[in-house]
């Protein structure tokens, strides 16, 4: 399987954008950085703004000084860059063409009190080939259990189709869609619920259509197989300092601590984008915020919410995910030798992911081995817990039943944070969801809970929907389009079976 070629590069046709185009891009995450790349290489005069004091968003990190006077980078939480990112790795490409910061990460386990750990990397990447070799391997599940599964859910499974599947699966909670298919609960634990959890939501408030759209993307439509690699050091110093170089040899302008007070038409189809003291009058902008800074621009813009209507009722619409929870703990002490640097975490209430960050990245490397310790990061994707401090307390209760050899740690530091900024994909919610074009002249959207015509996720999906937002403005200024590689389109039994609505969802009695 190779990766598709889904936007062409337009040979003979001009690469650059004359020198009255200028764009303010809000938003300095992976999405708004992706945009202005592309923009600020074809000749734009490009105007980043980001309200943080650092650049990221969800992939943000900053600087922390431990009590005892070390620097360290701290983040959201860990990311795993898969090898099909291709949109993605495209972007860092620009600050590190060899990509030398990433390392592999090796097998990451799926991990559970009650079973045994599943390993679901070193599978070949060819459908049907992946299917197979986890039929053979995994001890969760068998070729009966597929036998007993709903066949008629098992086609729509393994069918990933780009209009379709939203038709068929969207009104379906994923929860609803996992009872149906009628697998044993070990392999919907150790399998399913673990990969729905990733995209922090719970699976009962998660659509079918985005569960299929992701099994696709992740596993059956991947042409690199499910591997991924990770940092060898923080993202500061490799992604957010060399991007932001970047950016400025290209002649971008990169402002942090700088919040877009609001946006209101301006003359000649341009836009007025108001900060703090200043006023920036451009013709393009591109809307790179979280669902929830995107919603509390617009409720801060009456006239863009009245000169784009229907975006306003999109972003109205939008829903944001339960909270997630990120403790990272500096311990007295080193985990036992053959913990796994990542560990997919199921079944429990709070835990969804344990790393170790002392055999991941050089400066927690090098404090563990400073102080003989380890630095270990817990990650609740969709948190039930209140508050932070009841959520490093249950993350950390978890890790000593997972990870026995944890419970005579003493925690040296700790730094715990609780946020809730991920987009939600809730059931009946795909048709609601903006686009990368909006109904207002000059203004797109980007971010990873955007509709894009082609199927990615996470990472990739922002990195995308940056680039398809930069090429709808190249497009409009008469220059080429930035070619996008992805996964292929169509699943493997998309085009066997007609897709047939499944009976209406019934509520999980769990």
């Amino acid at each position: 399987m190779r990766a598709a070629r889904l936007v062409a590069a337009e040979p003979g046709r001009t690469r650059q954008v004359p020198p009255t185009c200028h764009v303010v891009v809000v938003g300095g995450g992976v999405a708004g950085i992706s945009a202005a790349v592309v923009l600020a290489e074809r000749g734009a005069r490009v105007t980043l703004l980001e309200a943080a004091d650092t650049l990221g968003g969800r992939l943000g990190a900053w600087q922390h000084r431990m009590p005892d006077g070390t620097e360290q980078v701290i983040e959201h939480g860990f990311h795993a860059f898969f090898r099909h990112y291709y949109t993605w790795r495209a972007v860092l490409r620009r600050a590190d063409p060899l990509l030398s910061f990433l390392r592999p990460v090796g097998s990451y386990p799926v991990i559970a009190r009650r079973w045994p750990d599943e390993d679901l990397t070193g599978l070949p990447a060819m459908p049907p080939l992946s299917l197979l070799a986890l039929f053979a391997r995994s001890p969760s599940l068998r070729w009966r259990d597929v036998l007993g599964a709903n066949r008629a859910l098992g086609i729509e499974l393994l069918g990933y189709h780009p209009e379709r599947t939203p038709a068929a699966l969207d009104a379906m909670p994923a929860a609803d869609f996992l009872d149906r298919v009628n697998l044993p609960r070990r392999a919907r634990t150790m399998l399913f619920e673990a990969f729905a959890r990733s995209f922090f939501c719970d699976p009962q408030s998660l659509s079918s259509a985005e569960l299929v759209t992701m099994f696709h993307f992740f596993f059956l439509g991947n042409p690199e197989g499910l591997a991924f690699d990770a940092p060898d050091t923080d993202y500061l110093r490799c992604i957010w300092r060399p991007l932001d170089a970047y950016l400025r040899r290209n002649g971008a302008s990169v402002r942090t601590s700088a919040s877009v007070l609001a946006v209101r038409p301006g003359p000649a189809h341009r836009w007025r984008v108001q900060l703090d003291g200043e006023e920036l009058l451009a013709g393009h902008l591109v809307l790179a915020l979280d669902p929830a800074g995107l919603r509390a621009l617009l409720d801060r813009s009456p006239l863009l919410r009245q000169a784009a209507p229907r975006l306003a009722d999109q972003v109205d619409a939008l829903a944001v995910a339960e909270p997630y929870a990120v403790s990272r703990l500096w311990l007295d002490r080193d985990v036992s030798p053959h913990r796994a640097v990542f560990s997919a975490v199921t079944a429990e209430a709070t835990l969804d992911s344990i790393t170790c960050y002392h055999r991941l990245e050089a400066p927690s490397r090098a404090w563990a081995a400073a102080n003989s310790g380890a630095v270990l990061e817990l990650h609740s994707y969709a948190c039930t817990a209140p508050d932070p401090e009841q959520a490093a307390v249950r993350m950390r209760a978890e890790l000593d039943e997972l990870w026995p050899e944890t419970r005579a740690a003493r925690v040296r530091h700790q730094v715990t944070r609780y946020e809730a900024a991920a987009p939600a994909f809730p059931p009946d919610g795909a048709a609601r969801r903006p686009g990368v074009h909006t109904d207002a002249l000059g203004i797109r959207v980007a971010g990873d809970f955007v509709t894009l015509p082609f199927c990615a996720g996470l990472m990739e999906r922002a990195a995308m929907s940056g680039v398809l937002a930069a090429n709808e403005i190249l497009a409009e200024e008469g220059a080429a389009a930035e070619p996008i590689d992805g996964v292929p389109q169509r699943g493997l039994l998309a085009g066997l079976t007609p897709f047939t609505r499944p009976p209406k969802a019934r509520r999980s009695r769990r």
